[in-house]
């Protein structure tokens, strides 16, 4: 699970994503992230981000 802010709507509003869900991630300009199921996500952090952090939580997984 990671933590991104929301862009759009609900702007700057933080929220948990599943990682494990995500199938792409694009710019355009802003960050899009696609969901396994369709579903998408606009959010403030960039593409090179949200792969840190996706990288970061799976790391903390398999060293537990």
């Amino acid at each position: 699970m990671i933590k991104l802010t929301r862009l759009g709507k609900k702007s700057n509003e933080p929220f948990i994503l599943n990682c494990e869900l995500i199938e792409t991630i694009e710019e355009k300009p802003d960050t899009t992230i696609t969901l396994l199921n369709g579903k998408h996500f606009v959010v403030v952090e960039s593409a090179a981000e949200v792969i840190s952090m996706v990288m970061q939580f799976k790391r903390s997984i398999h060293r537990g």
